[in-house]
């Protein structure tokens, strides 16, 4: 389905015929976040925007409206003009496809990948749309090493926040969530754009918290965990969590949980044990059945 080129999205409101200022409800009513680049386009920040439009075309076309224009923080930059221009929009079902112009491959490898993630975050946000495709004309978006790039959602899209950008990549993790009875390892393939200043092992930690993508699996461990630190000395993965581990909001047994987390991180390849402490201490049980003492190994098992 074709929803019209950027360039007469532009003529729209400039002739008045599209609503495109920030303020004033008109039809959507609902606040969202718009995505930029911060100055120095080490990062993207986010600046509330209340929707003006209903229905799911003319909301893409507001926010990607939106996103071309300066934005309120002097400090942040937006993401679409110069070298990244909407030559077209599509849309099938809960997919929007953006066709850029070739100018887009001249961005430099990390401000394309923010840009990526900008837009995928800001127009995941309306109801109706889950994923974004890209092309640069007739051609798919390919990374730096010319593989597709392919389907995006905003889980993809990892923060570091706080911590100033190296280099985006895209890594293919394998996690183990539990089943509806809570009794067995599921395991589940995962790709992910994560900041290269985060370690492998505390982004696999931060995915288990953050529980499986699709109905089939359950999470296995409670969702208001903070990471604390993780580290690995001598193929030991040290996992420090926060207390709230402790308390299950989830149906896993003691068991499904400590193993999600140990063969979840025994898949990378240089980790083959783990341990996991409370606020850095290795005293007491979890669930009172595992000792947090104990250096946990790979447990095949229990994977369905």
């Amino acid at each position: 389905m074709k929803l019209g080129g950027y360039i007469l999205l532009l003529l729209l409101c400039v002739s008045g015929l599209y609503g495109c200022g920030r303020t004033g409800v008109v039809g959507g009513g609902r606040s969202v976040d718009i995505y930029y680049l911060n100055k120095d386009e080490t990062g993207i920040e986010s600046e509330t925007y209340t929707l003006q439009k209903e229905g799911v075309d003319a909301q893409i076309q507001e926010l990607l409206q939106v996103m071309a224009e300066a934005p309120e923080d002097a400090d942040n930059k937006t993401v679409l003009g110069g070298s990244a221009v909407v030559l077209e929009v599509g849309r099938e079902e809960a997919q929007v496809i953006l066709t850029m112009d070739e100018g887009y491959r001249s961005l430099n490898p990390a401000t394309e990948v923010l840009t990526r993630a900008a837009l995928v975050r800001t127009l995941t946000q309306i109801d109706g749309v889950d994923f974004v495709s890209m092309k640069v004309r007739n051609d798919p978006l390919t990374d730096r090493s010319g593989n597709p790039i392919g389907i995006m959602e905003a889980s993809m899209f990892i923060d570091n926040a706080g911590d100033e950008i190296n280099a985006y990549e895209r890594v293919r993790l394998t996690l183990y969530f539990t089943d509806q009875s809570g009794t067995r390892l599921v395991e589940a393939a995962r790709s992910v754009v994560y900041n290269t200043n985060i370690s492998m092992e505390k982004l696999v930690v931060e995915q288990l918290i953050k529980g499986p993508n699709n109905e089939e699996m359950f999470p296995t461990i409670n969702p208001e965990t903070k990471v604390i630190s993780v580290t690995v000395k001598d193929g030991i993965c040290y996992v420090n969590l926060s207390e709230s581990f402790l308390n299950p909001m989830t149906n896993a047994t003691a068991e499904v949980t400590i193993y999600s987390i140990t063969n979840s991180l025994v898949e990378l390849s240089n980790v083959n044990k783990v341990q996991i402490s409370i606020n850095g201490d290795t005293e007491g049980t979890f669930r009172e059945k595992f000792p947090l003492s104990t250096i946990y190994e790979r447990n095949l098992e229990l994977i369905d």
